[in-house]
């Protein structure tokens, strides 16, 4: 929910170019599905939020930071007034409880080349107060970086969300993508 720097380009100890994301252009979207018997009266969201950090390609890493209170629901087929009972659910002490963690971070720590503008990065989550590793694939296009990941909430410590008496539900996995800018030089 699912990731900060200012200048926008640093030289790492390495000498490699440190590339600042375009906090502008850069997005997280996270997609939350439901499930239960009544499912079908339930909405699967999609909740955007703002991108901050830096990476580099050659060696390639990453640090990413978004914060939480920023996030917004994105949903189409609900109403405004739904909309925000959904963000205040999510940013409340019953999932995110944004107030207590308001920042989520990553920060890659281990980095696999694939095919031509293709990676596959290992690092760390620090989501709800809780740091776990997580995997990354990340794919160049053009002058943007796409990637994806799937999360459990339980692995966060965040209980999916029910209603109904469970009849409607949160699915425990997330899918989140990003859409990584590098910043114009």
């Amino acid at each position: 929910m699912v990731v900060a720097l200012s200048a926008s380009l640093l030289i790492t100890p390495s000498g490699q170019a440190q590339i600042t994301i375009d906090t502008e252009r850069s997005t997280m979207t996270v997609h939350v599905f439901k499930s239960g018997l009544f499912s079908a009266f339930g909405h699967e969201h999609e909740i955007s939020a703002p991108v901050r950090g830096s990476f580099t390609e050659n060696p390639a890493g990453a640090e990413v930071t978004l914060d939480a209170r920023k996030m917004k629901v994105m949903d189409q087929d609900v109403s405004e007034k739904d909309r925000a009972e959904i963000l205040k659910t999510m940013l409340g002490p019953k999932v995110l409880d944004s107030e207590q963690f308001p920042e989520i971070r990553f920060r890659s720590t281990e980095l696999s080349r694939g095919e031509q503008g293709k990676w596959i990065v290992q690092g760390d989550l620090t989501l709800h107060g809780q740091t776990k590793p997580v995997k990354i694939n990340v794919e160049k296009r053009e002058t943007h970086y796409r990637a994806t990941a799937e999360l459990k909430q339980k692995d966060f410590g965040i209980t999916p969300v029910t209603v109904g008496g469970g009849t409607v539900k949160v699915k425990n996995e997330l899918r989140v993508e990003f859409d990584i800018v590098a910043k114009a030089q």
